[in-house]
C-alpha cells in the first residue's frame, strides 16, 4: 500500500534556497529552472548510510545528465559536532569521489528544517512545477549494491521524465539522523 501523502509531504512545493556549493558557486531552485525533474538529497560525509550509497548517487547524476534532470546534494549537519561534515571536508570528499552534482552546505540548517529532512540520505524528487512526487529510498539494499533488486529512485525518475505517476509504494529512506546544532 502506498505511503500517504501527508506522511511524506507528497504534493508540497519545493522551498527555495541559496546555498554555497563545493565549487564556490551559489545555487538556488532557479539554477535548475530548465530541468523537468529535480532530485534533492540531504546527505553528508560521515554517515555510513551515505558512504554506502554515494557512488550510486553519483552514478544516477551521471546517467541522467543528458536528460532534463538535476541532482543536488545538501549537507545539513553541524560541523562543530561532526568536523568530518565541514565545508572543507565536503570539498575534499567531492573531489575524492568525483561528484558530478552540486554538493551544497546548509550552514544554518534552515533548509533542512524547512524541508522537514530527518536523515542522511533523505531524498526528494520534484516535477517541473516543483511539486514533490517522490520521497523514498534509492533502492532496496543500502548495504550491498550487488544485492539490489529494486532501484526505486531510478524508477521514480524514469516515470517522471515520461510524465507518468509514481505508482509504487514509497519506502522511506534509512539513514543517520541529521546532526542538529545544539543551542
Amino acid at each position: 500500500m502506498p505511503v500517504s501523502p501527508s506522511e511524506l509531504g507528497i504534493g508540497t512545493k519545493a522551498i527555495n534556497f541559496n546555498l554555497k556549493g563545493v565549487d564556490g558557486k551559489f545555487y538556488s531552485l532557479d539554477t535548475f529552472k530548465d530541468k523537468k525533474v529535480i532530485c534533492i538529497i540531504f546527505m553528508c560525509n560521515h554517515c555510513p548510510y551515505v558512504i554506502a550509497v554515494q557512488q550510486r548517487i553519483n552514478q544516477i547524476a551521471k546517467d541522467y545528465a543528458g536528460k532534463s534532470f538535476a541532482l543536488i546534494g545538501i549537507n545539513p549537519n553541524d560541523p562543530v559536532s561532526y568536523p568530518e561534515d565541514s565545508f572543507d571536508n565536503m570539498v575534499i570528499r567531492s573531489k575524492e569521489e568525483g561528484y558530478v552534482f552540486p554538493y551544497l552546505f546548509d550552514v544554518t540548517q534552515e533548509i533542512a528544517r524547512t524541508y522537514d529532512a530527518v536523515c542522511t540520505p533523505d531524498i526528494y524528487l520534484y516535477d517541473e512545477n516543483r511539486v514533490l512526487k517522490y520521497r523514498g529510498r534509492i533502492d532496496d539494499n543500502w548495504k550491498d549494491e550487488s544485492a539490489v533488486t529494486r532501484k526505486e529512485l531510478r524508477m521514480a525518475i524514469d516515470r517522471m521524465l515520461e510524465n507518468k505517476e509514481i505508482d509504487f509504494e514509497m519506502v522511506p529512506s534509512m539513514g543517520c539522523s541529521i546532526k542538529w546544532k545544539t543551542k
